[in-house]
């Protein structure tokens, strides 16, 4: 792109939009994304996200060492840091393939991250990948590969850049980064524009745009600038719920995108990082697509532009999983309830196709037979049920033995019975979720519906107290509700998605569909994380999440 044709874009579309650029409040955030493109979003299921930029050479936190750094070092980070950046192994091909394979529909890559590096080639600065011993515009290969995989093309965009602050003599900083004098704002909010034009007139329609940081004026000019010239883009973070590094407590009906870390960093860390496994990865999908969010899930490059083979195992064990079960993850929605204990449930109400995800099934020996009892499932004369997969007709060097799955409805629920008969590995155990595809099912029951209120700090007696607050705004078909909440010391950042167990309260009483818990305040300075619980004869129905800080 020449300067001629930049700034022909820059003049066509800022008289539309430099008048909008006034204060905003959280009331004004613009969400544009059409409901259609929104579903099509939804039903995607599953995207990588990746995180690269030329810090990815020392294997820090990418961009925010620049927050409260010397000025040396800021120098050097800016000056010399991106003469030795060569992601010359960089293979866009064969990341957009391994992600196809782990049953991922799109892919979202950094690129602008607070830095203020830009990975492709802008002429809005100088420090940018082009000048670099890389030279190229490595975004450009990205884009095209994940194209031609057949895959949605996705950016992550800072409008937040520690650059522009650094170069324009201000602090580089988080907070009060609206509070800039005018002259400079109004130069912070072209800066924005134009790479944003740069970014949806170089490469072709893109899908989906991830904003991160610089909430306020500048994320807002950037959605107008995206929607303007690409009215079919969705935009995720900046327009919907984005929880990063956790998961709602329960089903969402608004879209939803969680993002998160195989380990405990987004960029490339060489040493010293924590990666959850394989299965608890895939165990968190499983539960955002029951819950009815997307998941985007990270992968930090190392700075030859290969993916670590940790992270490279672990998208080829979802890719094991994927190819026989990926069907239970695309184009699903939730069912009545997300999990009846470690059986998770995704639907697909046109077809009334009902999978039940069977998670927690260690060691399950290929031809063993296991049973499973669901009661939020009622059959009907054309159900059929299988496990995805398998022909159910035979199982390798056991010809003798039943590999059919078998099911019956009775008064207390539908009753499962199936044999693992597929060889997946060589030692013939597989402990991975196995699906059962149940055609032609119906709800069983309509569940109750419950909030997780605010909690407040009360004193009696000299003593504090966090008092917990429910509600139930829908009894579904329950006359009998036993009610209760959960509680726990809030979890690190990266910790979220652990399998830290829950404290449980007593049964409680429930006056004007309401109920409350005086726990008392033995610790100062923690946080707690609490939800609602009701208990069913048939399950468990769970509130969102709510956290409460003692000073």
């Amino acid at each position: 792109m020449t300067k001629l044709y930049t700034t022909l874009l820059f003049l066509t579309f800022s008289v539309v939009l430099t008048a909008q650029t006034s204060q905003y409040s959280d009331a004004d955030i613009l969400n544009q994304n059409k409901p259609e493109r929104v579903e099509w979003f939804r039903d995607l299921g599953f995207g990588m996200f990746i995180h690269f930029s030329f810090d990815s050479q020392l294997g820090i936190v990418i961009s925010h060492s620049m927050v409260g750094a010397s000025d040396d070092y800021l120098d050097r980070y800016i000056n010399e840091l991106p003469k030795t950046f060569n992601p010359n192994n960089f293979d866009a091909d064969e990341i957009a393939t391994l992600a196809k394979l782990a049953g991922m529909k799109y892919v979202v890559f950094t690129a602008k991250h607070h830095s203020g590096f830009c990975m492709w080639d802008t002429e809005t600065t100088d420090f940018n990948i082009t000048n670099t011993p890389y030279e190229k515009d490595i975004l450009d290969e990205y884009v095209q590969a994940v194209r031609n995989a057949g895959l949605a093309v996705g950016i992550y965009f800072s409008p937040e850049d520690f650059h522009f602050l650094h170069e324009n003599g201000l602090e580089v900083r988080r907070t009060n980064i609206n509070d800039i004098p005018h002259h400079l704002m109004k130069k912070y909010l072209e800066l924005n524009e134009l790479q944003t034009i740069e970014l949806m007139a170089k490469y072709g329609d893109i899908d989906i745009l991830f904003y991160d940081g610089g909430e306020g004026p500048l994320v807002e000019k950037c959605k107008q600038v995206a929607w303007e010239l690409h009215p079919d883009v969705v935009v995720t973070r900046g327009a919907m719920i984005t929880p990063e590094q956790t998961i709602p407590g329960t089903s969402l009906t608004d879209p939803w995108e969680a993002y998160l870390t195989m380990g405990t960093q987004w960029a490339y860390k060489p040493t010293n990082e924590n990666y959850k496994s394989g299965k608890r990865l895939l165990e968190i999908l499983i539960e955002t697509r029951a819950k009815g969010g997307n998941q985007l899930l990270n992968v930090g490059p190392k700075p030859n532009g290969e993916l670590p083979e940790e992270q490279e195992a672990r998208l080829r064990e979802i890719a094991a999983w994927n190819f026989v079960n990926g069907e239970a993850i695309e184009a699903t929605s939730p069912w009545i309830i997300p999990n009846e204990e470690n059986v998770w449930f995704t639907w697909k109400p046109k077809e009334k196709t009902l999978y039940a995800i069977l998670t927690q099934q260690p060691d399950w020996p290929r031809g063993e037979r296991r049973e499973f009892l669901l009661h939020s499932v009622n059959s009907t004369a054309d159900t059929k049920v299988e496990v995805l997969g398998q022909s159910d007709k035979r199982i390798e060097y056991q010809p003798e033995t039943d590999a059919q799955t078998y099911f019956e409805q009775k008064d207390d629920g539908l009753h499962l019975s199936c044999v693992r008969a597929q060889r997946l590995y060589n030692n013939h155990s597989w402990n991975y979720p196995v699906v059962l595809k149940i055609t032609n099912a119906e709800p069983a029951f309509m569940p109750p519906s419950i909030l997780t209120e605010e909690a407040q700090l009360v004193q009696t007696g000299g003593t504090t107290y966090i008092q917990l607050n429910g509600k139930i705004t829908d009894y579904g078909d329950s006359k009998d509700l036993k009610v209760f909440f959960q509680y726990r010391p809030l979890p690190g950042f990266t910790n979220q998605l652990g399998t830290q167990e829950w404290n449980e309260t007593k049964f409680l009483e429930i006056e004007n569909d309401s109920f409350q818990y005086k726990l008392p305040a033995k610790s100062k300075n923690i946080t707690y994380q609490y939800r609602t619980v009701t208990k069913l004869p048939e399950a468990f129905i769970y509130g969102s999440y709510r956290t409460i800080s003692i000073n």
